[in-house]
């Protein structure tokens, strides 16, 4: 081949057992002339050329397709593979729009008549006398593999393309052109190659079409498969990460639908694949909710009266509803952590957070709150029961100091609700008493010196009948059973 056409690498040709390809759909053996001509005549409308496709009369090339068997099978061709070689009549002047066809053109008249023409050679040609037509045709072999039935039928339909500048009528769904462009690529047919990356670029794919797209990847050049390779593969590493992130954004701030959202979401999370990502994506999130919510609180607790009162009360408000919002942003994000084992770093940042409990403690003794967010004292203690709860159920395994600031900060906040909220609603009065219950729990995992001084603080947890507060009367005859038995460090010496 000269020089002058550049060589694309060798195309392995797949095709599934049934092909689309209208336009040629004669199985191997029972090609026929009728058949060929019949289907050449589906695109004849198109035909931007005077030559027709296999029309003996005006052809100058004869083309043999013929089935390549390999040296490993019997020697002689078998009946159907001698059924299979088709003549089909071509154009020299249509045909050179393929450069491997203008390549073997130009080396047939350089060398013109060769003994050996007619070998199964795709490579050779030569010009010969048809005795049917009296006239000279250049004659030309094209092999096509033996183990795909598809081979020969998917060629004549890159042939008859040759002969048409509309490939829109052949090309036109993303099978078709995956079909057809291994075949474009093999013979440097590059109209019909752009027409099929075209079609792709623009079209939705199956699964499987994906993995046979992606197959084809390394026999394009490098701005052939720019847009292909755009559609799979990720501009940067993190952008999984980048997008889960973005989703969160939207499902809890942006989209009206919120509750259905979120649970989309939701399940996104719990299916991805990288638990790491899930983890860092969720803490991002966590830690930009929970600083929110901690600057509308230090805002609403220590407020600048230097302005108009009607102006500074608005903006009492708006920081009680930014609280508010955010906090139930919050909650859902505890929750999704907790569901993915990944709240470690969320309970230790909940644990150390005595100026935010402070200004909730500060928050809650103040009635101004009670019309304006009714629910913000609930949301709070929601999203600490849960985490607590993780704790003393071992799904997150939290260090002892961890375990004690989360009780020792957050057990006051509990306490000034209970005094300062009507617990008359039976969802506040559960919520109390679990959390009691589990900050009792958690308590008993600390050393002695700390549970005694946490213990302490959690005799309001009684109540008007001393037998309806069983849990604390457990944790305190947990702590005495444990003070008065023997050291046990002695009783080993």
């Amino acid at each position: 081949m000269p020089n002058s056409y550049r060589k694309r690498q060798p195309v392995p040709h797949h095709h599934p057992s049934s092909t689309r390809l209208s336009s040629s759909a004669a199985t191997i053996h029972t090609f026929s002339d009728k058949s060929i001509s019949e289907s050449s005549r589906k695109l004849h409308r198109t035909y931007s050329v005077t030559s027709s496709f296999n029309d003996p009369y005006t052809a100058d090339v004869l083309l043999r397709i013929f089935v390549d068997r390999s040296a490993f099978d019997s020697d002689a061709p078998s009946d159907s593979t001698r059924q299979s070689d088709i003549q089909i009549y071509l154009h020299t002047d249509v045909i050179r729009r393929a450069k491997y066809f203008a390549a073997l053109l130009s080396d047939c008249w350089q060398h013109q008549t060769r003994p050996d023409a007619n070998s199964d050679n795709g490579a050779e040609g030569s010009r010969s006398n048809d005795q049917d037509n009296n006239k000279n045709l250049v004659r030309l072999n094209l092999g096509v593999s033996d183990n795909d039935p598809n081979s020969i039928t998917v060629r004549l339909t890159v042939l008859q393309l040759l002969y048409t500048s509309d490939f829109a009528t052949v090309i036109n769904s993303a099978s078709t052109a995956i079909e057809i462009l291994p075949v474009a690529l093999e013979l440097l047919f590059e109209d019909c190659v752009k027409s099929c990356l075209k079609f792709l670029e623009a079209v939705p794919w199956s699964e499987e079409e994906e993995k046979r797209v992606l197959s084809l990847i390394p026999f394009l050049r490098e701005e052939e498969s720019k847009e292909l390779l755009a559609r799979v593969s990720p501009g940067k590493d993190d952008s999984c990460e980048d997008m889960l992130h973005g989703l969160i954004l939207s499902a809890i701030h942006n989209h009206p639908n919120m509750a259905f959202v979120k649970a989309f979401v939701a399940k996104l999370l719990r299916d991805f694949s990288s638990r790491e990502s899930a983890r860092r994506v969720l803490e991002r999130s966590f830690e930009s909710s929970l600083k929110v919510v901690k600057e509308s609180l230090e805002e609403y607790t220590s407020p600048d009266f230097r302005g108009d009162h009607n102006e500074t009360e608005a903006i009492q408000r708006l920081n009680l509803h930014t609280a508010m919002t955010n906090g139930r942003h919050l909650l859902w994000l505890v929750e999704r952590m907790i569901e993915l084992r990944v709240a470690d770093s969320a309970v230790r940042e909940w644990s150390e957070q005595a100026s935010f409990t402070a200004d909730l403690q500060r928050a809650f003794r103040d009635d101004a709150w009670r019309n304006i967010v009714p629910g913000l004292p609930s949301v709070v203690l929601r999203c600490t029961c849960k985490l607590a709860n993780a704790v003393a159920a071992g799904t997150i395994l939290a260090a002892r100091q961890v375990r004690m600031k989360l009780v020792k900060d957050w057990l006051p906040v509990l306490l000034v609700c209970k005094d300062n909220v009507s617990p008359t609603l039976p969802s506040h009065k559960t919520l109390y008493l679990e959390l009691e219950e589990t900050f009792l729990r958690i308590i008993s995992t600390l050393p002695m010196s700390d549970a005694q001084i946490l213990l302490q603080q959690c005799l309001s947890f009684s109540t008007r009948n001393v037998e309806d507060c069983p849990h604390l009367i457990t944790a305190f005859n947990t702590w005495f059973r444990r003070a008065t038995q023997p050291p046990q460090l002695e009783n080993l010496d």
